[in-house]
């Protein structure tokens, strides 16, 4: 049983170190949407921003958390998981930095009203909710079953851990996106590496797929069996590695660089 809470205790802590770096870049979209607006609307727009991406979070949560044993959807879910972190790894490797994206949506913006700048934060907010809230799911299927009673379609163990890796998402997004900013800054790698963790998430539920007992391609036991936990939490913990000592963040760090 202490095994069991520690697996659990230990996905937390990585859905809540991955939230954190999904809000900082969540924050810094928001901010560079609003950056052409007035002082006093800015700041109200980007709490209007962090308001929505409350209410859009928890609807993708209860949405999800319905369909979560719907093996098409976990399909679906996987593939685009993937897609969103292979996508960015190709892009930082080739060289097309999401300070590009960033750029074009602050020029897109510049003259823009506050509403519908209130209304592309809208849009950044429901991609970003998407987002985290796929991966949130994703790792979490991968728990073994909670006493506590289904919610929906999920356990409602991990339910709660999905609950609570959103809600540190939200908190972090208001309280520490900037600190969060500051350390992408210092370790732009992270980014990187942060997506790239996202992309081994859609590996985790597509092997969840896999072995749904309607596919039957994997053994419906194997995406909780203790050998690929190892695996993937070993994976998992080697990327975050490779991206907090990664040389671009030596570069970064050097003076007059």
């Amino acid at each position: 049983m202490e095994s069991f809470w520690l697996e659990y205790a230990w996905a937390l802590l990585i859905l809540i170190g991955l939230e954190g770096l999904l809000s900082a870049d969540n924050a810094l979209v928001l901010a560079v949407i609003a950056k052409h607006l007035p002082e006093n609307q800015k700041k109200k727009a980007i709490n209007y921003g962090i308001v929505m991406a409350f209410v859009f979070r928890f609807a993708a949560l209860f949405a999800i958390s319905f369909i979560a044993n719907v093996w098409q959807i976990q399909a679906i879910g996987a593939a685009y998981l993937l897609y969103l972190g292979l996508k960015h790894i190709i892009q930082a490797r080739i060289g097309k930095k999401d300070k590009k994206d960033r750029e074009d949506a602050e020029n897109d913006a510049a003259g823009k009203g506050f509403w519908p700048t209130v209304g592309k934060i809208a849009l950044a907010d429901l991609a970003f909710a998407i987002d985290s809230i796929l991966a949130a799911v994703a790792l979490a299927l991968g728990l073994p079953d909670s006493p506590l009673r289904d919610f929906g379609g999920m356990d409602g163990g991990q339910f709660i851990v999905v609950v609570l890796g959103g809600i540190a998402g939200l908190v972090l997004i208001k309280f520490a996106a900037t600190w969060f900013i500051k350390l992408l800054s210092q370790r732009p790698a992270l980014e990187t590496t942060a997506y790239a963790i996202v992309a081994w998430v859609g590996v985790k539920l597509a092997v969840i797929t896999l072995a749904h007992e309607d596919i039957g391609v994997l053994n419906h036991h194997f995406p909780h069996s203790t050998a690929w936990t190892l695996v993937f939490y070993g994976v998992l913990v080697a990327i975050a590695l490779l991206g907090w000592f990664a040389p671009a963040n030596k570069k970064q760090s050097q003076p007059g660089s």
